[in-house]
């Protein structure tokens, strides 16, 4: 009996429109129905066993087939893996998500199933300020490594990130730029941009030097969601707040500079971090955050 098994990586828009990505050999095979029975097995927070049946619609739209009318669970988040499953001579097609063996927290979104870094870097939404915007170019618009890190050239960022021209948008964006290097977001780094203006990291022989903005996603253990809920649930870190020190990921070559790894010592010393600084990690100070 013939079995079709596809990954698809569930995007913002597929959440907020309730529907998934339908796989071409499984459209192949239902195309023409009304609705189709779509069976999710899902575990809530990556604990509570729930499976819920809708009759879903199948259409297409301009990014192709997809599964409508799908009420996804609230702690689903976008760039999470579902995998859809159908068998021949039976009704039903099965979606299934697949829990991440130690939850982690994604720049302070709690991830419990496994995802796709690139899309979760991708399918940012940025809070309404001048960082914010800065951020979304870098993330959206930038070239985005498959561990979810991202490049975009510094210079290219007064014509994306809208934050006006002349004196006075040079002025809001240099203090974007140093507000997300300070608060450990974004490092700048040298790379290079090839004729089409794709940027490379590092530096690529025949491509034009320039500054690009490097940001890493700030990957951590997510707490038990027990806890989680005591401590101001997921969001926390778009409201205003103090953020204590952390290790974060450099790019590929870089090294902490001595600024950074006096600091580092410091907060040993006063036991503010146990953390080891492995190599190609860097230490960012306590700061206060903006949302």
């Amino acid at each position: 009996m013939r079995t079709v098994s596809r990954r698809v990586t569930l995007r913002r828009a597929d959440l907020d429109g309730a529907a998934c990505g339908a796989p071409a050999e499984i459209v192949e095979a239902l195309r023409g129905r009304d609705t189709v029975t779509v069976v999710l097995e899902h575990r809530v927070k990556g604990i509570t066993a729930i499976r819920e049946v809708f009759e879903a619609g199948l259409r297409q739209d301009d990014d192709g087939w997809r599964f409508t009318g799908i009420t996804w669970p609230s702690d689903l988040r976008t760039g999470m893996r579902v995998t859809v499953t159908w068998q021949a001579g039976r009704d039903a097609v099965v979606m299934r998500t697949r829990t991440l063996e130690d939850p982690l927290r994604i720049d302070g979104v709690n991830y419990y199933h496994e995802y796709d870094p690139e899309v979760v870097t991708r399918d940012f939404v940025p809070g309404a300020s001048n960082r914010g915007a800065v951020l979304n170019a870098v993330r959206r618009l930038g070239r985005v490594f498959s561990d979810g890190s991202a490049v975009f050239p510094e210079p290219a960022l007064a014509r994306q990130a809208g934050l006006g021209r002349g004196a006075k948008g040079a002025f809001l964006l240099k203090n974007a730029v140093e507000q997300l290097i300070r608060e450990g977001y974004v490092t700048r780094v040298e790379g290079s941009v090839d004729p089409a203006g794709q940027p490379a990291y590092p530096a690529v022989a025949g491509g034009e030097p320039v500054d690009l903005l490097f940001y890493a996603p700030l990957v951590e253990p997510a707490p038990h969601p027990d806890e989680d809920a005591e401590t101001g649930g997921e969001h926390h870190e778009r409201r205003e707040h103090w953020v204590k020190g952390f290790i974060r990921k450099l790019p590929p070559g870089a090294q902490p500079s001595e600024k950074q790894l006096s600091a580092y010592q410091r907060a040993l010393e006063n036991e503010q971090i146990d953390e080891t600084l492995e190599p190609g990690y860097t230490y960012v100070k306590k700061h206060h955050r903006h949302g």
